[in-house]
C-alpha cells in the first residue's frame, strides 16, 4: 500500500474518532442537561434552547440516533484500523495490535475524554450538537424505526417502573442544587419545608393544652384586660367552667373598642370558634381557615377535651420559619455552649433535635419533653440523666411534672462504649 492512501486511512482514523468523541459527549450531554434551565432560555427568546429542548422532549429517538451514529463510526473506525495495520503497514499480529490500540484510543479520546467535557458544559454542548442530530435523525430514520419496533416488543415483556417522583428525591434534588450553589440556605429551607408541609398534623405543630391562656366567661372586662396585658396575644378563647369547654373566642381590638365605649358585657363580644382533630393535616386546615376567614382553632382529643390549639400563625411558621414582631421574647430552643453542649428547650420539636444530631431512632412524641420522658420511663427530674443515640443527656430544669431544659454532650465512640 502506498504511503498517500496510509495518510488518507490516519486521516480518516482521526476524523473517525472525532467522530465518536461527538457522539459520546451528545449522549452524555442530553442525559445531563438540565431541563428547568434550558426552559427558561427558551422562554427568554433562544431559539436554539427552544430547539434543543424539542430534541431532549424526543428523547428515545435521540438517543437511538446517536447510539446508532456512534456504533457505525466505532465498526468503521476499527475495521479501517485493522486494514492499516495489516495491509498498509505490513506489521505482524496486525490485528492484535490494531485491537489494542483501538481500543485505548477510543476509550481516552472516544469516550471518558468527551463525556467528561461534556458532562461539565451539558447545555452548551448540547445546543452546539442539536443541528447536527437534527439532521441525523433524518439521515438514520429508517434504521431507528427498526429500533423503536424491537424497544416496543421488548416493553410489552418488561414491566416500566413508576416514573414519578418521590418527596425523598424532591429532597435530595435541592440539597444538590444548594450544594452546587443554586440556592442558598434559606431557599433550600424554604423549598423543603414546602414539601414536608402536606405531610405534617396539627399535633405536631400545637400548642399544648398547658400553656393555653384563656378567660372564664364569667371573668370581668379588668381582668381580662390583664390577660390580654400578660400574654400579648391578639385573641384570647373564652370557656365555660372548664378548659375543655372552649365556647369561643375575643379579639384584642373588638375587646378594647367595647371598654373604650364602656361596655361591660365580655359575652357580646365572643365570637365562635372553630374545631379540629390533632391528626388533620395542617394543609387541609389552612385551607378550612381560609374558607372561614379564621385565624385559630382549638384541637380536640378523642374524649372531646381540650388538647390544645393552633393558629394560623402556627401553619404560615411551618413554611417560613419562627415569625417574630417587636413584643415577642425571642426564644433560642438550642443553644450551643462554649464547651461544645448544647442547651435545649424542651418544647423545641422533636424532628429539630433528630435533624441537628442526625438521630435515627423512633418516638412517637412531638417535642423534646416527650422524648426524655420517653426515654427516662417516668416524671423526669432535675438531674435525671441518660444516654441515647451517641448523646448523654441531663435534665437540668423542670416545673412540677413538665420537663423545661436539657442538656446534651455528643458522645465520642470511646466514651459512648
Amino acid at each position: 500500500m502506498d504511503p498517500s492512501s496510509i495518510t488518507t486511512m490516519i486521516v480518516l482514523l482521526v476524523l473517525l474518532v472525532i467522530a465518536s468523541a461527538f457522539f459520546s459527549a451528545t449522549e452524555t450531554a442530553f442525559t445531563s442537561l438540565n431541563r428547568v434551565r434550558l426552559k427558561a432560555k427558551a422562554e427568554a427568546g433562544s431559539a436554539r434552547a427552544a430547539r434543543t429542548l424539542a430534541l431532549a422532549e424526543n428523547y428515545d429517538d435521540l438517543i437511538s440516533t446517536v447510539l446508532v451514529g456512534n456504533n457505525i463510526v466505532n465498526i468503521v473506525a476499527t475495521t479501517l484500523s485493522t486494514l492499516l495495520f495489516v495491509q498498509g503497514l505490513r506489521l505482524q499480529n496486525g490485528a492484535l495490535i490494531s485491537t489494542v490500540v483501538m481500543t485505548v484510543v477510543v476509550l481516552i479520546f472516544g469516550e471518558v475524554s468527551p463525556k467528561t467535557a461534556a458532562k461539565e458544559t451539558a447545555e452548551p454542548f448540547a445546543m452546539f450538537a442539536a443541528p447536527i442530530i437534527r439532521v441525523l435523525l433524518v439521515l438514520l430514520k429508517p434504521v431507528t424505526a427498526l429500533l423503536s419496533l424491537v424497544q416496543k416488543a421488548l416493553k410489552r415483556f418488561i414491566r416500566p417502573q413508576d416514573a414519578g417522583i418521590t418527596e425523598e428525591e424532591l429532597v435530595t434534588m435541592v440539597d444538590q442544587a444548594e450544594s452546587e450553589g443554586g440556592l442558598d440556605e434559606h431557599e433550600s429551607e424554604l423549598i423543603r419545608s414546602a414539601i414536608e408541609f402536606g405531610d405534617m398534623e396539627v399535633q405536631e405543630i400545637l400548642t399544648p393544652r398547658v400553656d393555653i391562656v384563656a378567660v372564664e366567661d364569667t371573668a370581668t372586662m379588668e381582668e381580662t384586660a390583664a390577660a390580654f396585658a400578660e400574654s400579648g396575644f391578639s385573641r384570647l378563647p373564652i370557656y365555660h367552667e372548664d378548659m375543655d369547654d372552649i365556647i369561643g373566642v375575643i379579639h384584642e381590638k373588638d375587646f378594647h373598642a367595647a371598654r373604650y365605649r364602656g361596655q361591660s358585657d365580655l359575652a357580646a363580644l365572643i365570637t365562635p370558634v372553630l374545631y379540629t382533630t390533632g391528626n388533620t393535616k395542617i394543609s387541609d386546615l389552612l385551607r378550612i381557615l381560609q374558607r372561614k376567614k379564621a385565624h385559630m382553632v382549638v384541637v380536640v382529643d378523642e374524649y372531646g377535651g381540650t388538647e390544645g390549639l393552633c393558629t394560623l400563625e402556627d401553619i404560615v411558621e411551618e413554611l417560613v420559619g419562627e415569625i417574630w414582631d417587636e413584643h415577642d421574647e425571642v426564644i433560642e430552643e438550642f443553644k450551643k455552649q462554649p464547651d461544645g453542649s448544647y442547651i435545649i428547650a424542651c418544647h423545641a420539636a422533636l424532628t429539630d433535635l433528630y435533624d441537628l444530631f442526625a438521630l435515627t431512632g423512633e418516638c412517637e412524641a412531638n417535642t423534646v419533653s416527650g422524648w426524655v420522658m420517653e426515654q427516662i420511663g417516668r416524671v423526669p427530674e432535675e438531674g435525671d440523666r441518660f444516654q441515647s443515640d451517641g448523646l448523654d443527656v441531663t435534665v437540668t430544669k423542670v416545673d412540677h411534672r413538665r420537663v423545661l431544659e436539657i442538656r446534651v454532650v455528643v458522645l465520642d465512640r470511646e466514651e459512648e462504649q
